[in-house]
């Protein structure tokens, strides 16, 4: 991953792993000591703003979002008043948007049925707009199918906000009828967010509603399933004990005027090499291995010391069917300069190293073991399920 970064520091004042460039370093995390007093101060305000602002935005989101889904119900209401619409137009009208938005899962013939129930509930688009708006879909939905009282949907609608609740809560208070135990007297509504670290403003992040929306769910799904192939690499490479030494995740690379995320580092005390592990939740593209080559040299140019071997590469991809694992090794048969180092994507390893490393094949049935498990536990819990 790579970003573009504006501006330009004295490379000697910072702190670094390994060696640095005029235009290549890979920073290194100052020690507390090394920082003004205030240090702290200014993280927690910093980090405060990043936070509120974050829920502002995916809130006004949301509020675009459960705002439209009214308009859209109120369409289908006043269309099927009017002119006599069945289920047929919604199942149609699902098909044609669908295929109109093929990124958004919003738009099945159900989630319009609620949209037109949603607005068939709320005649009164400026109740919409607060409080009904500021609370996932999913909790609109559930105060829809729990609650028949507009005065009670409202009344969990604003304590939701109040307290932060999350589907999951919301719906346990709706079921303790905790509006009849604290009264729904409704007082002047003063809450414009939910607590930063409450339930609702976690969940708010991860609705698959507003993502769909906005179209951005495919890439952080993608960020996901990556994330958490790191965390298992990292145990499985670790566990193997076959030389491995944790170096760092995730980190910074500086290049020029970019910014670079390395997934994995570790270090093969047999091998005496760094290995270098990309992780892709997408199928292969020409384009990965132009970007390991660039960490592969970053590092056999910033930390690589001279003792050292070439630093190898290992890419894991997402295949049509399966995650392919595939090294990328480097070898020394051209004059030195810097277009000396050939780095060539191979489905094996030379027999020197095959002892020392796993196998693509290892590494193949490990992920592939990964991703068994998990549908494996779902069939055991449907056969106990229809059992009872």
């Amino acid at each position: 991953m790579s970003k573009k970064r504006k501006g330009t520091e004295l490379n000697e004042s910072r702190r670094v792993v390994g060696r640095s460039r005029p235009e290549a370093m890979v920073p290194a995390t100052p020690p507390l000591a090394e920082l003004p007093p205030d240090y702290s101060r200014l993280f927690e305000e910093v980090k405060r703003r990043i936070g509120q602002t974050r829920l502002q935005v995916t809130l006004a989101a949301n509020a675009a979002m459960v705002l439209l889904y009214w308009d859209i119900g109120r369409v289908i209401l006043e269309r099927q008043q009017r002119e006599g619409w069945g289920a047929k137009v919604i199942d149609r009208l699902s098909a044609d948007l669908r295929q109109a938005f093929p990124e958004m899962q919003g738009l099945s013939p159900r989630n319009l049925k609620y949209m037109r129930a949603f607005a068939e509930a709320w005649p009164d688009r400026a109740i919409v707009q607060e409080p009904l708006a500021q609370i996932p879909w999913s909790q609109n939905i559930a105060l829809l199918e729990k609650l028949q009282a507009s005065e009670d949907r409202l009344w969990y609608a604003r304590k939701a906000i109040e307290n932060g609740w999350s589907h999951a809560i919301l719906t346990l208070q709706i079921s303790g009828l905790l509006h009849r135990r604290q009264g729904k007297a409704l007082t002047n509504f003063t809450s414009a967010l939910p607590p930063a670290d409450s339930d609702m403003a976690a969940q708010v992040f991860k609705d698959p509603y507003l993502f769909d929306f906005l179209g951005t769910a495919d890439p952080r799904r993608e960020r996901e399933v990556e994330q958490a192939l790191v965390d298992h690499v990292e145990r499985f490479l670790l566990e193997l004990g076959q030389g491995f030494a944790f170096v760092g995740r995730q980190k910074l690379l500086e290049v020029g005027d970019r910014d670079f995320i390395i997934d994995l580092i570790f270090y093969h005390y047999k091998l005496r090499c760094f290995v270098i592990v990309e992780l892709k939740a997408v199928p292969f593209d020409p384009a990965f291995v132009g970007q390991l080559n660039l960490y592969l040299s970053a590092v056999d140019d910033l930390l690589r010391q001279p003792e050292d071997k070439p630093t190898i590469g290992l890419l894991l991809c997402k295949g049509k069917d399966r995650l392919v694992a595939e090294y990328a090794l480097r070898g020394l048969n051209k004059p030195i300069g810097v277009a000396d180092w050939e780095t060539q994507i191979t489905t094996s390893l030379p027999e020197n190293l095959q002892s020392a490393l796993p196998t693509v094949e290892e590494i193949e049935a490990e992920l592939q073991r990964r991703e068994e498990t998990p549908k494996a536990r779902k069939r055991s819990a449907r056969k106990k399920g229809g059992a009872r």
